[in-house]
């Protein structure tokens, strides 16, 4: 998996409309190979991007589970905990 896609699924507050749209947008970008599509691809690259979003979105909905709701702000202090000792300054 591309390491920009975060895991949207179960988390508290729920996911915005924005963050499926800019994981999507990341998909895109990594099968596409193009982070800036040119004029003649750009159609496309859009549909790519709204249908990939709307399919994200569907799938989140639906999904079910009985696992407690993940805080934001905790995962997010973890992956940087976990970074820094990745890649210490």
């Amino acid at each position: 998996m591309c390491r920009n896609i975060k895991s949207l699924f179960n988390f508290e507050p729920p996911v915005t409309e924005e963050e499926i749209r800019a994981a999507a947008l990341q998909y895109v970008r990594k099968v596409s190979g193009f982070n800036t599509p040119s004029k003649a691809n750009e159609a496309a690259f859009l549909a790519a991007v709204d249908q990939i979003a709307a399919v994200s979105s569907t799938l989140l909905n639906s999904l079910e589970t009985n696992a407690p709701p993940r805080n934001r702000t905790a995962e997010a202090a973890r992956a940087r905990a976990r970074s820094a000792q990745r890649f210490p300054r």
